[in-house]
């Protein structure tokens, strides 16, 4: 259950990259495009806008990817895929996809504490009874 040891998950940007003027205008989108006009100040760089994504921003392979917890990610369906997170119970976990029904979800959960895979979102659709 506990993650395998690594190096800490380093951010090197935790804001959005918006589009150009997304803030100016309701049309135009905040999600990111690249500008490509001639005279643009934010493709040419210029001092006090708005930053370019590049590969610079990106983070360490080793961490990409990682949860706050150490493990990374992994889509389950249903109960049966949990058994092939079982060998990799340390570096894994299990995350309940959003379509599964709240039953089916209590069947992943109890499965995965038998065997010991942590489970990202235990508490999304599940109503106990009282």
């Amino acid at each position: 259950m506990t993650s395998v040891k690594h190096v800490p998950i380093v951010k090197k940007h935790k804001k959005r990259f918006n589009r150009h003027q997304s803030d100016r205008f309701k049309c135009v989108d905040a999600s990111w495009r690249k500008p490509k006009g001639i005279d643009n100040r934010v493709r040419r760089r210029f001092k006090g806008q708005a930053a370019m994504p590049k590969i610079g921003y990106g983070s360490n392979k080793k961490t990409r990817h990682m949860t706050p917890s150490g493990h990374k990610a992994f889509l389950v369906h249903n109960a049966n895929d949990v058994d092939l997170l079982l060998m990799h119970n340390h570096s894994f976990a299990a995350e309940i996809s959003h379509a599964v029904s709240s039953r089916k979800r209590i069947e992943i959960i109890a499965k995965a504490k038998a065997l010991g895979v942590k489970v990202t979102n235990p508490k999304g659709r599940v109503t106990t009874d009282v």
